[in-house]
């Protein structure tokens, strides 16, 4: 498939996600805490991803299971849970467009150093003048969404 496709996903999903930290971050309001509102998203996404597992038969074999280093079976999830219970108890305090055009300035900053280092074993996307120029005009974005007369 081409890369047009794959930049739709990815817009789409960005979408979802702030569709899911407005609802969230409500439900979170109305039940006096943000944390009930992560701990019931991440319960029913479980069983929802676990529903489509069992559907389809998805299952890793042991071998795939034994190559897996033992930090990736928590580190993916503690910095997951950490910034979705950010995102709720910040929404309500700030709005949705602040919470999520802020919070995408901090993914931004880092996948730029990560891809630069070629952390988390993918491939290296080395820093370049026009990547800092997108990196900057993005960040300018972020800041006039925020800008308050």
């Amino acid at each position: 498939m081409n890369s047009y496709y794959w930049q739709l996903l990815a817009c789409l999903g960005g979408a979802l996600l702030a569709m899911q930290g407005a609802l969230n971050s409500r439900l979170g309001v109305l039940l006096h805490n943000p944390l009930w509102a992560t701990f019931i998203s991440y319960c029913i996404g479980a069983f929802l991803v676990l529903g489509y597992l069992l559907a389809f038969r998805s299952f890793p074999n042991k071998q795939m299971v034994q190559h897996v280093p033992t930090y990736l079976w928590f580190a993916g999830a503690i910095c997951s849970v950490v910034g979705i219970s950010m995102y709720f108890y910040a929404i309500p305090k700030l709005g949705v467009s602040t919470m999520i055009s802020v919070g995408l300035a901090g993914q931004l900053l880092l996948a730029f150093v990560a891809g630069h280092f070629g952390w988390f074993n993918f491939p290296k996307e080395p820093i370049n003048s026009y990547r800092v120029f997108g990196l900057l005009s993005l960040i300018l974005g972020v800041v006039l969404i925020n800008f308050k007369k």
